[in-house]
């Protein structure tokens, strides 16, 4: 909408007057499509509406001091930015209202958000980066309140690394680290642990980091006094102030709608972040919500008299109006005039949107419509079939749904009848649903070859160590052939992390490679998300599995759905690192695996039973661009196993199990530490003469895509699945994979059985762990039942 703004005083005066009309035009307009987009969801053509409405000026001021490289973490308010730095127009606001799934008319999620949650495109068609310095980007945004910020945190982090790492080749990622992020959250949110944790985060790690603040004194109906202590976010973080002897924040209060004061604190406030990588707090106060929170409510339900009135009085597009007035650069009636040219332009716009939106499905009602004639000519139900071949017919503005539910509908008065014209319905219908979903559930995964697999190769006389040897020069053979790798958590530096996996690494490749966090999991995450869309390689180590609880809603609502909610134009490739299963205790020794099955869809969650096997996963994981988890195996570092020689080049294959032993009389289906007892419980039971086949699934998701399992169940007709969750946890979850989608059920001769720890959280202790979860002599006796129960003869009741 506007182009690149030159803010040096060495331009003329008219091309200040013009700059400054284009900047009201952009306001205007953005206000305008607040307006209409509100009537569009009252009249329920869009469905939710949350709108930018007066906030429009301080974003103008952002959108100038926001330079190609630079990147925006935002908050769901910030139309008026995006098209101030032409990256929004108004038919394409409108066209998220509508949901439009064309990528071409709505590209901030072809349709799978809401509207006012913006991005830019990282990724061309192919899924390849683009030059992200050719252009001003925006991290896809998340509903969730302040869930912005930690991504954000670890966008400026990128800068900072790239500024200190000079043997990573970035051309398309940074200019020596000169790029700053720029989050904006509205006020009530900051009360939000996730915006603390980031701030403080960032003042630590001294990154170039900008956070605005747009504070209307509201959060929803509730008034700034229940949200803040003091009711004023920049008063109780002077404490982050910077002085002549602590780094720490440049803090800057500013009036949201005093135009020229606005341009100079971010022009000050990118100057200071951009050199000195000093994160900025930018307090916008005095703001309004003229729409109030959302079209699901008015408030004036919460908003005095008084109030009411100070915000039509200080609306900030008002007051740029009359600055603009009382400066000369524009009359009264000259604005009046912009004002209803853009009033018609936005109008136009919202018309060729709903066309845009609504033609393809009126055109596919036509092609179906036609079908069902010829069906209903041919059917003895006709009189049915025309019903709903009217009510679809007189529909003007149907919806994709209207035309699947009709076709689906007619094929049941179609049961027990043939013929040429029912196959064409039934071929358009197939045809639609496979458009359909691509528009609706393609890109939750990248595309890639997971099968890969390069194994392990050792020396004539293998050299035996600990495991977390294999780990540690694993992960040195890494750092040193990817300088774009790095890896940081709580203790992972000086020390090597607690299990010594990383021993000496920091020392060797830098404190900027291999760093200490402070206690604080969300945040760790949202390093690795940042500097994952910014080119890096990071892994992000989260000390224990149960610490995951900690930044789990970071990883389902941003990580996990990053690739998906942009139908594939931007990408994090992140491995989350992190240890557990059996050890001590209710916090230590966590399995909750049918949680994280559930939430992170759109992430691979891999589990391997030893480090040989975790290694071959990181290498293979830097090779691919899907977030994935790794869960080590806690009780498993001094345990020994054979160094490869192949350092940093063998792969495990990510979606494919392995049998470890093979048998012929029952299935046993595991992973991660409770393998290794199902495997010794598997050599005990054969003094019983009883054969089983043990299965390592490695790999949760994606989950035996082989379907190597079934193949297994065939030959031994029964199946036993271990593991150390919850009953109903990952447990259903691979059952269900099992019966259902590689269909077992039909080679079983018994019936199929779960064994997991039991409901509560593991107790203390050697024998808080042996009462709480699934022990040796607990599978012994399962498996056991299991064939006591297929052939009583050969093995009598045990107990």
């Amino acid at each position: 909408m506007q182009s690149e703004t030159q803010t040096e005083s060495s331009i003329s005066f008219d091309e200040f007057k013009s700059q400054i009309l284009e900047d009201y035009k952009t306001a205007v307009t953005s206000r305008e499509c607040s307006l209409l987009g509100r009537r569009e969801v009252l009249t329920g053509k869009a469905k939710f509406g949350i709108f930018g409405d007066g906030k429009e000026v301080p974003q103008l001021a952002m959108a100038k001091a926001f330079k190609n490289g630079d990147f925006r973490s935002g908050y769901y308010r910030d139309q008026t930015f995006m098209m101030a730095i032409n990256e929004l127009s108004p038919e394409q606001f409108f066209a998220g209202l509508y949901a439009d799934t064309d990528m071409e008319n709505e590209p901030m999620s072809a349709g799978r958000q809401m509207g006012g949650h913006f991005m830019t495109h990282s990724l061309d068609e192919n899924g390849d980066w683009v030059n992200l310095m050719e252009k001003k980007n925006s991290s896809s945004d998340i509903s969730p309140t302040a869930g912005q910020m930690p991504r954000l945190l670890g966008l400026a982090q990128a800068s900072k690394i790239y500024r200190n790492e000079k043997s990573i080749d970035a051309e398309k990622f940074t200019d020596n680290g000169n790029e700053v992020a720029w989050g904006t959250i509205g006020n009530a949110s900051t009360s939000e642990g996730h915006f603390w944790e980031t701030i403080n985060a960032a003042g630590v790690l001294q990154v170039p980091m900008i956070v605005n603040v747009w504070d209307d004194e509201y959060g929803i109906s509730v008034h700034a006094k229940h949200q803040t202590t003091k009711e004023n976010i920049s008063e109780i973080l002077k404490g982050f102030q910077r002085d002549e002897e602590n780094k720490g924040y440049e803090i800057l209060v500013v009036e949201g709608w005093d135009y020229p004061k606005l341009i100079d604190v971010y022009q000050k406030a990118s100057e200071i972040s951009r050199k000195e990588h000093c994160p900025v707090l930018i307090h916008v106060i005095e703001l309004t919500q003229p729409q109030g929170h959302s079209t699901s409510g008015s408030h004036e339900r919460y908003k005095s008299e008084d109030r009411l009135k100070w915000e039509k009085e200080h609306d900030c597009n008002l007051k740029f109006r009359e600055w603009i007035i009382a400066n000369d650069f524009a009359t009264s009636d000259q604005l009046d005039d912009l004002e209803k040219q853009i009033k018609k332009e936005v109008r136009t716009a919202k018309q060729r949107a709903w066309s845009a939106y609504l033609q393809p499905t009126l055109d596919r009602k036509k092609e179906l419509v036609k079908i069902i004639e010829k069906v209903s000519a041919s059917s003895a139900n006709s009189n049915f079939i025309d019903s709903i071949k009217d009510e679809l017919a007189g529909n003007k503005e149907p919806l994709k749904k209207d035309l699947v539910s009709a076709a689906r509908k007619i094929l049941r008065y179609l049961i027990g009848e043939t013929g040429e014209q029912k196959d064409n319905l039934i071929a358009w219908l197939d045809n639609y649903s496979v458009e359909t979903t691509k528009d609706y559930s393609s890109a939750l995964y990248i595309e890639e070859d997971t099968q890969t697999e390069v194994l392990p190769e050792y020396a004539e006389e293998p050299n035996e160590v600990d495991a977390r040897i294999i780990l540690r020069d694993n992960f040195d053979t890494i750092f040193n052939n990817r300088p774009e790798t790095l890896i940081f958590g709580e203790d992972s530096g000086e020390i090597g992390d607690v299990n010594q996996g990383l021993e000496g690494l920091q020392k060797k490749y830098g404190k900027f490679r291999v760093s200490d966090t402070g206690i604080r999991e969300a945040t760790i995450l949202g390093q690795g998300i940042g500097m994952a869309m910014r080119g890096l390689r990071p892994i992000a180590e989260i000390q224990y599995l149960d610490y995951v609880m900690y930044c789990l809603q970071g990883m389902s609502d941003d990580l996990a759905t990053l690739h998906y909610r942009t139908r594939g134009k931007q990408k994090a490739p992140l491995i989350v690192r992190t240890r557990g299963h059996r050890l001590e205790g209710i916090w230590h020794s966590g399995s909750q695996m049918g949680g994280l099955l559930h939430l992170l869809r759109g992430m691979y969650v891999l589990v391997p039973r030893n480090m040989t096997k975790a290694a071959g996963f990181y290498n293979h994981l830097l090779e691919l661009d899907t977030p994935a988890i790794v869960i080590e195996c806690l009780n498993g570092y001094r345990l020994k196993e054979n160094l490869p020689t192949n350092l940093g080049e063998f792969k495990t294959p990510i979606g494919y199990t392995e049998t470890i032993r093979e048998g012929s009389d029952i299935t046993l289906v595991s992973y991660g530490s409770t393998l290794r007892i199902v495997e010794e419980v598997a050599n005990e039971l054969q003094e019983l003469d009883i054969d089983a086949e043990v299965i390592d699934v490695q790999s949760l998701l994606p989950f035996d895509l082989n379907h190597d399992i079934v193949k297994s169940v065939e030959k031994t007709n029964r199946l036993l699945v271990i593991d150390e969750d919850v009953p109903g946890g990952a447990s259903a979850y691979i059952m269900q994979k099992i019966l259902e989608e590689q269909n077992a059920y039909r080679f079983l001769d018994s019936k199929p059985q779960t064994l997991t720890a039991n409901e509560h959280r593991p107790a203390y202790g050697t024998d808080g762990d042996y009462f709480s979860k699934p022990s040796a002599e607990d599978i012994f006796e399962k498996i056991y039942g299991i064939m006591h129960e297929a052939n009583p003869g050969k093995y009598p009741k045990l107990r």
